[in-house]
């Protein structure tokens, strides 16, 4: 009998996460989301939003996700913790609350002390008092007024953030693993909102930050960015309230061990950038919100076993999914609450409204040996919002060049049923690698399309052992045909296919806004599962 969620009980503990195990990756499995700090301490609530009431607390009921603006809010340091090993020091990694249990209510923390909003950040007094790290010994800041002082002052505040980035580089999963040390010891409740294992949302969160600080100077880019990022976090149960919390944490970590460039004038630059990062990503949810759910329940109504180790599921969401050919969605299983993997859709919107998905289980993964082994049709999984730019253009008529790897052929499979609805005669050429010939397991039904399109071509290429097929490196293979300056191009597969079917084509002459792919440039970390 299948299992199936609650629909009557969404509560954030149920959730936790980001693309891999056979493309750029939504098959790629993150673990949590991607926290960032406070929000605008200059703006007010949206006259329709109502205010926060008691529920400034962090286990809110999730009913009122997305919640716009969050009136004053102030952005506290916490006292530092004493550092892991130390006998004395609490454990604040504990386990969450199980995902059948509503969550908490804690009320949150009352703040000891503020940074200034942005207005008075220029001004701000020095931080209190913070530990240094045992390296940093006997090092003291400069002093108020010196030259270094100066410098800071007159330095954008794109400079300031990557001088602080510079610095931690080396030793950033210390500091992350701080700023997460200092998030759920004083802010418990929090803990419910993240994965029961941190690995890789430690290498998310950083790998975010230096998103973050490399557009913070380009207001477009950093708001592409975070938009999705806003929108996709409502499955998390993230709400307005909760980025506060987080932005005391980052400041009290980066105090603690950026000793060398922190500064009055770079903590000012902090608050400034991540009050529009946060304020930005609470807005994308708000007006989210108005339209859609936080999450899809879908019911497994096929289960295809293709190869011993991959699976085309068919679904049945329990209201209209809405997404275009190309794009990705995260997915939740019964069997492990609050771990989200990402899966490319294998076809385009059908009329049916059914989704279809391709899975193949990589060792030791969570998610996909379950979606590959365990599930059967009646089991419901939760759908994040879709997401991803791999889209066609249908402003050109370009030809598509479409590179997939694996299970990266699922994407591209949905973009040429996209290219076939609009009654183009675009030409599109697809190359379908795999290890071995007996890994192109949608190899049927790309000949079909090509049988029914006469402006489709697919070729396929195995890059190891015997085959009827082409044979080497996919994007070595793609290299000997052509020219390609006159398509644009798209790459789904494992992240070393995408890196280098991105020189080839680079190589080939197709200019770097013509090729599209998702997932593997370096944002989030992948986790194969």
């Amino acid at each position: 009998m299948g299992q199936s969620y609650d629909a009557g009980r969404r509560t954030a503990a149920d959730d936790g996460p980001q693309r891999p195990g056979g493309h750029p990756q939504p098959h790629a499995d993150v673990a949590g989301p991607v926290p960032l700090p406070a929000a605008d301490p200059t703006r007010s609530p949206a006259p329709d939003a109502g205010a926060p009431g008691p529920a400034a607390r962090a286990g809110a009921d999730a009913d009122g996700l997305g919640q716009r603006g969050v009136g004053t809010l102030h952005l506290t340091r916490p006292p530092a913790v004493t550092e892991p090993g130390d006998p004395n020091a609490p454990a604040p990694f504990g386990p969450g609350r199980s995902a059948e249990e509503p969550h908490g209510g804690a009320q949150a923390r009352t703040p000891a002390a503020t940074v200034p909003p942005p207005s008075s950040a220029a001004t701000a007094t020095p931080p209190t008092a913070i530990v240094p790290p045992p390296e940093a010994a006997g090092t003291a800041a400069p002093p108020a007024g010196s030259a270094d002082d100066a410098v800071d002052d007159a330095a954008p505040d794109s400079a300031l953030i990557r001088r602080t980035l510079a610095e931690i580089e080396p030793i950033a999963d210390t500091v992350v693993s701080h700023f997460y040390a200092l998030l759920f010891l004083h802010h418990p409740p929090l803990r419910d909102l993240f994965p029961p294992a941190m690995d890789a949302q430690r290498d998310r969160l950083f790998k975010a930050l230096l998103t973050a600080a490399r557009h913070a100077d380009d207001p477009a880019a950093l708001t592409a960015y975070l938009c999705p990022l806003g929108r996709g976090h409502r499955k998390y149960g993230t709400r307005p309230e909760h980025y506060p919390a987080v932005g005391e944490s980052l400041i009290g970590a980066l105090a603690r061990y950026a000793t060398r460039t922190w500064s009055p004038a770079a903590e000012a630059a902090w608050v400034r950038v991540y009050t529009v990062i946060s304020q930005t990503m609470i807005d994308a949810a708000a007006e989210d919100e108005a339209g859609s759910p936080p999450w899809w329940h879908a019911e497994i109504v096929g289960h295809e076993l293709r190869t011993p180790d991959i699976a085309v599921l068919t679904l049945r969401p329990d209201q209209p999914y809405p997404f275009l050919a190309g794009q990705y969605t995260s997915v939740e299983t019964p069997w492990w609450p609050r771990v989200w993997r990402h899966y490319s859709f294998s076809s385009a919107p059908r009329p049916d409204g059914l989704l279809s998905l391709h899975v193949k289980a990589v060792p030791a993964g969570w998610v996909s040996g379950a979606l590959v082994h365990r599930a059967r049709p009646g089991d419901v999984l939760r759908l994040g919002p879709p997401a991803g730019s791999m889209i066609v253009d249908h402003t050109t008529d370009n030809g598509l060049l479409c590179l997939g790897g694996g299970t990266g052929i699922a994407p591209i499979k949905a973009l040429v049923e996209d290219v076939a609805e609009h009654g183009g005669r675009r030409p599109v050429e697809v190359f379908y690698g795999a290890r071995h010939a007996g890994d192109l397991y949608d190899m049927d039904t790309m000949r079909d399309l090509e049988r029914t399109h006469p402006w489709l071509s697919v070729r396929p290429v195995v890059s190891d052992g015997p085959t009827s097929a082409l044979s080497g490196q996919l994007p070595h293979v793609v290299r000997a045909y052509g020219p390609w300056n006159a398509y644009d191009a798209y790459l789904s597969g494992p992240p070393g296919m995408i890196r280098s079917g991105l020189d080839t084509l680079v190589g080939a002459g197709i200019p770097t806004h013509r090729i599209r792919h998702d997932g593997n440039d370096g944002l989030l970390a992948e986790a194969r599962g």
